[in-house]
């Protein structure tokens, strides 16, 4: 009997992180796909348009990190306080998410226009791109605003296991998007400035249904006076979230100076890179919604109380991502040249790229387990551990051993690449490292 009702549970437990996850992972794809879009239409203008776009990506997504992290947050909190039962509590703690999403976003949007000027030239491009990365870099920062109230109350909503709208406004906002581009890019010819406003036009209107659709829910539905700021919230929302913000910034900052170091090798190298790196996102998609999934059910069972369900939606995400993940790596190695192809015209960036993805194409299975497993960590509420991995693989492996293999060693780009496998297998090992021993497991599964 007991064995029939554990096996009913685990079958509840894997339809639910399902449920919750295939919504995540196809908002995730259909974002990525936009991003192949952009990337493929200003493809077509040419490798000093494709290296305009893709110089301030990184710096994009330091910037991204502030909401992110206020997001994560957000995410493991409201999803407890739900396990808890606790509505007044997630009232409250979404009236201070919208506050966060409004402060940041006017804070980091000010500070991305004035700093747009110089970006490019910190990013070590070349001098022709220096005006259209700037200017493309000052359009999106524009509606800085709606880009983290569609970051911080998606997650709200994804947090009360409501992930189906996050979706669907995230799949308009990309149709309009696709739109927007052919017209400004092509119709317009406005080339790389029309893709930068074609994706402010979606970030405004990801964020306005973001927020409708939180004032339309019940359990989000905060009252006037829960939108001052509330210390105490505030103060558990800055436990949970500045070691993720930690996380963030040392990975962003980490993939800035790794782009420095590969923008030196030259536009060609660089623009074989970007796009290598663009192409893979996808087949690692899967991994970050059932990451997010993973977070909302570990935190959900903490605040029920329930270690047996805590211990099982661990366990059962992480052998469904490495499942994932490893059906996505034999996809992209098979369909390497044919992604690259889709980009980029020229044959000598599609030949370098594609060796890139089939190279990396191996390590995917690591790079799910290290993600699944940074979700875990984040549901349990253990944040700090997961800044010393972040830390450690992007800074003591990724960017020294780049920087060895670029200015002392003299090698190429295939180097560059078996240094950034190198840390994401080094981060799995270390997320995995304290689920090994049983004492710590149990001790780390805890609901303390």
């Amino acid at each position: 009997m007991r064995v029939r009702r554990r096996e009913e549970q685990t079958r509840g437990l894997l339809r639910s992180l399902v449920f919750l996850s295939v919504p995540t992972i196809l908002e995730e794809i259909l974002a990525t796909l936009l991003q192949y879009v952009d990337t493929a239409m200003v493809g077509q203008l040419g490798e000093q348009a494709t290296a305009s776009v893709s110089i301030t990506t990184n710096i994009t997504w330091l910037v991204n990190s502030v909401p992110g992290a206020v997001g994560t947050a957000m995410l493991v909190l409201i999803s407890k306080a739900l396990g808890a039962g606790d509505r007044e509590q997630v009232r409250r703690l979404e009236g201070q998410a919208f506050l966060l999403a409004i402060v940041s976003g006017i804070l980091l949007g000010g500070a991305s226009m004035a700093l747009s000027p110089f970006i490019p030239r910190w990013m070590g491009a070349e001098e022709e791109i220096w005006e259209e990365a700037s200017r493309y870099f000052f359009i999106i920062s524009l509606p800085m605003v709606f880009r983290a109230m569609s970051t911080i109350l998606g997650a709200s909503l994804r947090a009360v296991q409501n992930t189906k709208t996050p979706m669907l406004i995230n799949a308009g906002a990309n149709v309009v998007n696709i739109v927007f581009n052919y017209l400004f890019i092509y119709t317009f010819g406005m080339g790389v400035a029309g893709a930068a406003a074609s994706s402010a036009v979606s970030y405004v209107l990801s964020g306005i249904l973001m927020a409708a659709a939180c004032r339309r829910n019940s359990l989000l539905r905060w009252r006037r006076e829960e939108l001052p700021a509330d210390r105490e919230l505030l103060g558990r929302c800055a436990s949970v979230g500045l070691p993720v913000l930690g996380v963030n910034v040392v990975s962003c900052l980490g993939y800035v100076v790794f782009a420095g170091l590969v923008s030196g090798m030259g536009t060609t190298v660089f623009a074989a890179h970007s796009i290598a790196v663009t192409a893979e996102t996808i087949f690692y998609v899967p991994g970050y919604g059932l990451r997010s999934s993973a977070s909302v059910l570990v935190s959900h069972a903490r605040g029920e109380g329930n270690e047996k369900k805590l211990k099982a939606v661990g366990k059962l995400s992480l052998l469904l991502t490495v499942a994932v993940m490893c059906a996505g790596g034999l996809l992209l190695h098979r369909g390497a040249a044919f992604l690259m192809g889709v980009f980029s015209p020229s044959r000598e960036v599609v030949e370098l790229g594609a060796g890139m993805l089939r190279l990396v194409a191996l390590s995917e299975p690591f790079f799910g387990l290290m993600v699944v497993l940074e979700g875990i960590f984040y549901g349990l509420g253990r944040t700090r551990y997961a800044f010393l991995v972040e830390a450690w693989g992007m800074w003591g492996v990724r960017i020294f051993f780049t920087f060895l293999c670029v200015h002392v060693w003299g090698l190429g780009l295939r180097a560059v690449w078996l240094c950034m496998i190198g840390d994401n297998v080094c981060k799995a090992v270390l997320f995995l490292l304290p689920f090994l021993g049983k004492k710590r497991r149990e001790r780390l599964l805890t609901l303390s």
